[in-house]
């Protein structure tokens, strides 16, 4: 037979994504408000704001 492949198969972005959506799911169940602030959103998904990002200009 020409052409088997491993049944795992593993995409790599979709498990980044999954694990960045895990990491927002305890960081939400952590939270005390009602909605996590785009700040912290921003520090779990280790991503610098607009307009912080870099220094060129």
């Amino acid at each position: 037979m020409a052409g088997l492949r491993s049944t795992t198969v593993q995409d790599h972005v979709a498990l980044v994504e999954i694990e960045l959506c895990g990491e927002l799911m305890i960081a939400a169940s952590a939270a005390d408000g009602e909605r996590l602030s785009p700040d912290l959103i921003d520090e779990v998904l280790k991503v610098e704001p607009e307009g912080r990002a870099g220094g060129g200009g």
